[in-house]
């Protein structure tokens, strides 16, 4: 059984997203992308980052990402993702 210790909050998850976009995708670990930053609007992300941060999310956050979710109005923005994962993590 889970306890409150366990779950992350959003700004935990926020920041662990932001981290792994700064250091596997955009490889500027000092250069946090702001959470409200386009993503995939903007270029910043393409279609092959975006599998590696879905996986990188299923396998952290223990959620199920669905084909649909990987799109830009699921992972445009750290925030628009974190609050995918919160939703998954409630139920």
């Amino acid at each position: 059984m889970k306890t409150d210790i366990d779950v992350p909050t959003p700004d935990d998850i926020s920041a662990q997203i932001a981290a792994q976009i700064a250091t596997a995708i955009l490889k500027t670990p000092k250069h946090l992308p702001a959470v409200d930053a386009a993503l995939i609007s903007s270029g910043l992300i393409d279609s092959f980052h975006l599998v590696d941060l879905a996986l990188f999310v299923e396998d952290t956050f223990g959620v199920r990402l669905d084909d649909g979710d990987l799109n830009a109005q699921c992972f445009d923005s750290v925030a628009q993702l974190t609050a995918l994962i919160v939703q998954r993590q409630a139920g």
